[in-house]
């Protein structure tokens, strides 16, 4: 009787401390504030597609440059499975926000010579990250 107790106190130690571990870990994963001061969104679309493919377009003012950094912000990005998420990073130099639309151009042609990348998430999930060749 008294193993039984000794063993029961075991597992239920070890599954406290499991529960423990995984709620840590949920809550201290690194969030989109390591972004802040780098990377500043300034304008977003989404189509209201909520049946059929959604795409969304994002484009986002690069205070600090490091490709890197602009990778991970896009990856981090919401995707929806059979949907589109384009993500295009202009250099601080330019002073305008940059509106985005639905079709392509997503852009106006003007904010051309800021554009310093492009990603793009695929309806099947294929990532493209692409540098511009005016930076």
């Amino acid at each position: 009787m008294k193993t039984n107790k000794i063993i029961f106190t075991g597992i239920l130690t070890l599954v406290i401390a499991l529960v423990f571990y995984i709620t840590k870990e949920s809550f201290s994963g690194a969030g989109l504030s390591r972004f802040e001061g780098k990377l500043e969104e300034m304008d977003f679309y989404r189509n209201e597609n909520n049946t059929g493919p959604v795409l969304r377009v994002y484009s986002v003012k690069v205070i600090e440059k490091d490709y890197e950094l602009m990778q991970e912000f896009a990856k981090s990005m919401p995707h929806t499975k059979y949907g589109r998420t384009l993500v295009f990073f202009f250099s601080d130099e330019l002073n305008k926000k940059v509106k985005v639309r639905p079709n392509e151009p997503y852009f106006d042609s003007v904010y051309e010579p800021f554009l310093m990348g492009s990603f793009q998430k695929t309806p099947m999930g294929e990532e493209r990250f692409s540098f511009s060749k005016n930076d």
